[in-house]
């Protein structure tokens, strides 16, 4: 038993130091972009607090009630892109820290529209205009009848912005 314990300990002491190194290489590779992608993902701690898991018996609901308003939607995102980025220059460390921001902004003021049994993912684009030419592409599955997209595109002398929500039906 004691030859088990002092190999496990070993593996976990490798597997340490290896998630340690891929950390370390992950921080040093810093290219200067023009573009500034960042997931909410990055962290972890969505909401502060820890939620229960609420187990629920199935409705047997096979649309939704209440459908997913594109323009309100819309209207939030330019709102939103216009107060945070009209008066802004580029700025790589900035915008990647605006992103985060203006992801968890729209986030709020979509769930403040109250729409059920919806999933919702925002992506949010913040990139340096130079003159070049940008194309944005994205796929999934996809149920044409319910699931729905809104976006909306912000430009200044300096900056462009772009938010995406997609709202997929979740039966």
């Amino acid at each position: 038993m004691a030859g088990k314990a002092g190999m496990w300990s070993l593996v976990k002491e490798r597997v340490q130091k290896k998630n340690i190194a891929a950390r370390r290489k992950d921080s040093t590779v810093r290219t200067k972009d023009s573009i500034s992608t960042v997931s909410c993902l990055d962290e972890l701690h969505h909401d502060d607090n820890t939620r229960m898991a609420i187990t629920m018996e199935n409705t047997y609901q096979m649309g939704p009630y209440k459908r997913f308003s594109v323009a309100a939607v819309t209207d939030i995102l330019e709102d939103v892109l216009t107060s945070y980025l009209q008066e802004e220059r580029y700025e790589g460390e900035w915008s990647q820290k605006m992103t985060k921001t203006i992801c968890e902004v729209i986030r709020a003021r979509v769930k403040d529209l109250m729409i059920p049994r919806y999933k919702i993912i925002i992506l949010v684009h913040i990139g340096q205009i130079t003159g070049q030419s940008m194309q944005m592409d994205s796929r999934c599955l996809w149920d044409k009848s319910n699931d729905t997209t809104a976006s909306y595109s912000f430009k200044n002398r300096s900056l462009f912005g772009v938010a995406t929500v997609y709202a997929v039906y979740f039966e």
